[in-house]
């Protein structure tokens, strides 16, 4: 658990405010600005605005963090259908962290009730209205997702968003993201800002078909995962680059691994590093010269 940071917002390009991890050692979002990376890298490749003219959708928030994911994904249903009924799940490490986005009114920009709602999961973890029913798990998600899914929830929409792969591994590892595909419903889908080939192996492992998002605040793209490829929509997703693909036979694409899911980083990270070094694939370092020519 993160033990006392000082949480002081940092203003991005878009006006919007995110916070340091010196846990981390990371933003918690990019400097373009957390209100347009939520709606581009999560909301928009998760089809949100068409899956508001079901009755009802849900949603599994990986890593909440200050809650502007899950912001904008409510604005964005509501928006198309205010009579959609909500059912969310969100997981995070460390209470202090959506605490402090309340406290700092980082959320007060979205219309009511998103405010007060998240508010509500910031201070008590769980609320029920009318028209949306969440609750905020603390703690270790490799220990949360496997409630979520011995529970059997299926997500419409699943968000992806743990710090980057080296410096938290431990959520994008095989045997975690094979944990969070199950949670996807059928028609689901999954959006991450990560194109790391490690991580698209993982979810390529876990029985998914993933497709690049466009880019936001930065050169490479997102990813997103559906498990049928009929589910690819066209507009907005695009394939995998031949730079992409070969990308994924290098030994970048050696997965991280976590078998019971309770290792330090460092063992993760360690464990990894041992793969690479007797792999039989081609050096990333080689793929990244016949690029870069």
């Amino acid at each position: 658990m993160h033990t006392g940071e000082d949480f002081t917002p940092q203003a991005t390009a878009d006006g919007s405010f995110t916070f340091f991890s010196s846990e981390f050692g990371e933003s918690f979002h990019s400097q373009q600005g957390a209100h347009e990376e939520a709606q581009l890298k999560f909301v928009e490749p998760t089809l949100l605005r068409q899956k508001a003219q079901q009755p009802d959708v849900r949603l599994l928030d990986v890593c909440y963090g200050l809650g502007y994911n899950t912001a904008a994904a409510l604005a964005t249903i509501w928006s198309a259908n205010p009579d959609c009924s909500i059912e969310w799940i969100g997981l995070e490490l460390d209470s202090t962290v959506p605490k402090a986005a309340i406290a700092h009114h980082c959320l007060s920009s979205w219309s009511q009730p998103i405010p007060n709602i998240l508010s509500e999961l910031a201070a008590n973890y769980q609320v029920e209205t009318h028209n949306f029913k969440g609750q905020l798990l603390i703690g270790d998600a490799r220990k949360t997702i496997q409630q979520i899914h011995q529970s059997g929830f299926q997500a419409d929409a699943i968000f992806l968003d743990p710090f980057s792969p080296p410096h938290c591994p431990q959520l994008w590892t095989m045997e975690f993201l094979q944990l969070v595909a199950h949670c996807l419903k059928q028609t689901g889908r999954l959006a991450t800002y990560s194109c790391a080939a490690a991580v698209r192996t993982a979810l390529i492992t876990a029985g998914l078909h993933i497709r690049s998002t466009e880019p936001v605040g930065r050169r490479s793209p997102g990813t997103v995962a559906v498990r049928s490829l009929s589910l690819v929509d066209n507009t907005i997703d695009l394939p995998l680059s031949l730079q992409e693909q070969e990308h994924l036979q290098t030994r970048a694409a050696i997965p991280y691994r976590d078998p019971h899911l309770c290792d330090p980083a460092a063992i993760i990270l360690q464990r990894r590093q041992q793969e690479q070094q007797t792999s039989l694939l081609e050096p990333t370092a080689h793929w990244k010269k016949r690029w870069l020519n």
